[in-house]
């Protein structure tokens, strides 16, 4: 049996682990791999939360005061209604919890583990004590483990010593019987938090959750927020706005009312009235609702959201940045080409198994051995089902020899080894595959040598296969060398592998193109082979750019070239960070992709850092604000298309909000001034607030995108949420609806109407009103006829739940008493009816003339 570790590592991949059932068990006794979070909203944190609103102070406020009054059952009504208007807030508030905690459970980081002999992914908070897990590079350790195998692994425990420098870690020995603790060279243990910078291990889990050393110390590992919540500001402005414009003209209508009429009780109700009709305290709700539902939204297509800022940000980018293989290709490799020499071999023109001459048999003989014996990369999976089909002799290696060493990839050596131990005496058996440069420099090739393998990797490029040199020596020393360079390697030839485009890539870069964002394809790949593939994919290949020439080039001369390179090939992971830098630099707003460990700072410095799920690394994940689950261009394309769409609707519903308080403010500002009965007391602004809130949270959320949401350009990144246009646009609304619902009152009022049948009048005015501001902010763009075709359940069940209520409310003896309403006729109904339908008549026509600016 193969061992993949080192010389003194134990036989560790004959170890089955915990069966599923026993990790059930201990999960269920030990509880969670995780710290316990302090601040974690309960429900009980959630409702006094909510009960600290303003909203729900007026109400309570104006309850006394109907005590004091001697009104009983107006002050019973208006605690049912502060009691729904509070169970509103906590279900949504609850909800939006519960989809956060389904989202803190996709950001754990995952853990491979062993269970019932087979290797599987899971979430870092699954792991429980005796769980055999494998560590790879870029992992982020999940609980405090011991090491049965160790290969060249170094750890950066930073986090729990302060160190910088990375640790280097063995396997244990019986002479390991210290305390575990972190810091020192050559111990057996790693723990939880700490990442793996270099090499591979096998572990098992000794303790997990507050058990752990990070968890004995206190220390949560949460999310950072790298910028500042933008939306949430803005909000929070405009609500201090409203409130301090609120409180001055209230205090001022209730000296005006209390020094006029003498009634003090009256004008506090009043200004109570007039004080929640200007309050917007919706603008916070709905900017969580939007944020929390949106993420909950991008993960069902299989993206998560790991900061709210995000998701404003994806209508701003200008330049989509994205690696190929895995996410514009399958990352289903296949061997396409086996090359030495003059000969070659194509896999799939091989209907059976094919007669390989001397020389390919060696080549493919030794890829194999240059590969893990357990393989999880997809070259070296095609690179094993290739020699199945040809019975290789390295299936005879891996049976009778050991894996005494593996050398892996460096930054300043593209190139990985395997060291077979023999038990001859013609000494150990050495392969290695990687970069063609660099196996040609590590078997010293001549400049002739080296100019036909560059023209060889040239011509396989060309057909868009991804080309790997292979090399193979022979070590008679005794103790194996640091260095991979110290081998005597023989060139044996070329492997090309192919990878196919995903099928709905050029669908996705066309809309790209048409959204206005530009694609930019990364890739370590050689140029031809980028070429091949980037037009395949629909991109425009004409200017590429290499490593090599990047490098010569200046930051400033970069920065000024860089909008015309559409392909970068031959890149290495640090050099992306200057790429996005000089797009920065360039006035883009850059989206990036990135999986390793080395990709970490460009994902820090985009503006959207998107992390590969699939394949990606734990400091990836971490340094990333968006993680694609399926590694896939689409999902990147679609959340694109979610995250315009979402912060469309958060436009609408703010637009909507602001529209709406103009008329409900109006209507309890006239009657103070003009001497007419009051008309709006706390518990019809209650009943309102009844029907404003599920609108602007449920109803605008889960509206349709706008037909041209893909043909618009990018935002601006300094956009307003209420920009000037949308702020001038709602105050249209806003005012034509207080008109019409105020010339229904003043004509009632001339004619003499009966306080109750006047209040009854314009309160259904404003309701059908309000109705109407709900349908004309459906859309920016599409004709009423359109967007009564959207279908929106929510919209329906609130129309019809209001319709009913409105009805007891008018027609049932006792809540008309408690609202102080009378009858109303069926001409009073028409008037009604005329004055929402003008509302949303009028305003639909002036839509016409106002959709350039409400898009921008």
């Amino acid at each position: 049996m193969v061992t993949s570790m080192s010389r003194s590592a134990p036989a560790a991949a004959t170890l089955s682990g915990l069966t599923q059932a026993e990790a059930s068990a201990r999960l269920h006794a030990e509880g969670y791999n995780e710290i316990p979070r302090p601040d974690r909203r309960t429900f009980t944190r959630i409702v006094i939360e909510v009960l600290r609103e303003p909203m729900f102070s007026l109400l309570l406020g104006a309850g006394a005061i109907y005590l004091a009054l001697g009104d009983l059952e107006e002050a019973l009504v208006l605690l049912v209604f502060a009691t729904i208007s509070v169970s509103i807030a906590v279900v949504q508030e609850a909800r939006s919890e519960r989809v956060l905690e389904a989202l803190r459970d996709l950001t754990s980081p995952r853990a491979l583990v062993i269970r019932d002999g087979e290797r599987k992914r899971i979430a870092g908070r699954d792991v429980v004590r005796g769980d055999l897990i494998v560590l790879c590079e870029g992992d982020r350790v999940p609980a405090d483990a011991t090491l049965l195998a160790a290969n060249d692994l170094l750890l950066d425990e930073s986090l729990l010593t302060g160190e910088s420098v990375p640790v280097r870690k063995t396997a244990a020995q019986p002479q390991h019987e210290a305390r575990p603790q972190p810091g020192g060279e050559d111990l057996p243990w790693v723990f939880s938090g700490t990442l793996v910078v270099r090499g591979d291990g096998m572990a098992s889990i000794h303790a997990t959750g507050p058990r752990s050393e990070i968890g004995k110390i206190g220390q949560a590992l949460g999310d950072i927020e790298t910028e500042p919540p933008r939306l949430r500001v803005q909000t929070q402005r405009l609500v201090r706005n409203f409130a301090g414009v609120g409180v001055l003209v209230s205090v001022a209508a209730v000296v005006l009312y209390g020094l006029l009429r003498g009634s003090w009780l009256q004008a506090l109700l009043g200004g109570i009235a007039l004080g929640m009709s200007m309050l917007p305290e919706e603008f916070p709700l709905v900017l969580t609702v939007f944020m929390v539902m949106g993420a909950w939204r991008i993960s069902r297509v299989r993206v998560l959201t790991r900061r709210s800022a995000a998701i404003e940000t994806l209508g701003s980018a200008t330049v989509l940045c994205t690696d190929k293989t895995g996410t514009l290709t399958e990352n289903r490799m296949s061997l396409a080409m086996a090359r030495c020499e003059n000969q070659s071999w194509r896999p799939a023109r091989e209907d059976g198994p094919p007669s390989l001459c001397d020389g390919l048999a060696t080549l493919l003989e030794a890829t194999v051995l240059a590969s893990s014996p357990d393989p999880v990369d997809p070259m070296e999976k095609a690179v094993h089902e290739a020699a199945a089909r040809v019975a290789s002799p390295a299936d005879a290696t891996f049976r009778t020899r050991t894996l005494a060493r593996q050398y892996g990839l460096r930054p300043g050596l593209l190139a990985m080894s395997n060291v077979w131990e023999r038990d001859d005496a013609d000494g150990d058996l050495v392969c290695a595959k990687g970069a063609p440069e660099a196996i040609a420099g590590l078997c010293r090739l001549g400049d002739a040598a080296s100019a036909r393998v560059g023209k060889a990797v040239e011509e396989m490029a060309a057909e868009g296969m991804r080309v790997l040199g292979v090399a193979r020596g022979v070590f008679l020393g005794t103790a194996l060398p640091e260095s991979q360079r110290d081998f005597d390697f023989e060139f044996l030839g070329l492997v090309g592998f192919a990878d196919p485009l995903r099928a709905h890539v050029a669908d996705a870069v066309r809309e790209c193109r048409s959204a206005g964002v530009r694609v930019v394809m990364i890739t370590g790949d050689y140029p031809a082979t980028a070429r091949a593939i980037a037009l395949e994919a629909g991109l425009d290949a004409a200017v590429t750019l290499s490593g090599e020439e990047l490098s010569r080039l200046s930051d400033d001369e970069l920065a000024r070239n860089i909008k015309a390179v559409t392909v970068f090939a031959r890149i290495l992971p640090e050099q992306k960070l200057r790429i996005v830098t000089a797009l920065k630099a360039a006035g883009e707003v850059v989206a990036m992709t990135g999986d390793g460990v080395n990709d970490a700072p460009a994902l820090k410095a985009a503006h959207i850092g998107i992390a590969m799920g699939a394949r990606g690394t734990d400091v990836a994940r971490e340094a990333s604000s968006i993680v694609l689950l399926d590694d896939d261009f689409a999902s990147m394309v679609h959340t694109i298309r979610l995250g315009r769409r979402i912060y469309d609707n958060l436009r609408k519903a703010m637009g909507y909000i602001l529209a709406i308080h103009v008329p409900i403010a109006g209507i309890a500002l006239l009657p103070l001034l003009f001497g007419l009965p009051l008309i709006l007391t706390p518990i019809h602004i209650a009943f309102l607030e009844m029907v404003i809130d599920p609108a602007c949270s449920v109803i605008f959320e889960a509206e349709r995108e706008e037909s041209d949401l893909m043909r618009r350009p990018p935002r601006s990144t300094d956009s307003q949420l209420l920009s000037s246009s949308l702020v001038w646009w709602s105050l249209l609304q806003g005012v034509l609806a207080l008109a019409l619902v105020a010339g229904v009152l003043f004509f009632a009022a001339r004619r003499g109407t009966p306080e109750p049948e006047l209040r009854a009048l314009v309160f259904v005015s404003l309701i059908l009103a309000n109705l109407g501001l709900i349908l004309v902010n459906r859309s920016f763009s599409a004709s009423l006829r359109t967007a009564l075709g959207w279908q929106n359940r929510s919209l329906w069940v609130l129309v019809t739940g209001v319709s009913i209520a409105l009805a007891i409310s008018l027609w049932w003896p006792p809540a008309r008493e408690l609202f102080r309403f009378g009858p109303l006729h069926g001409d009073d109904f028409v008037v009604c009816s005329v004055a929402g339908l003008a509302v949303l008549g009028l305003l639909q026509f002036a839509k016409r003339f106002w959709r350039a600016g409400l898009r921008s």
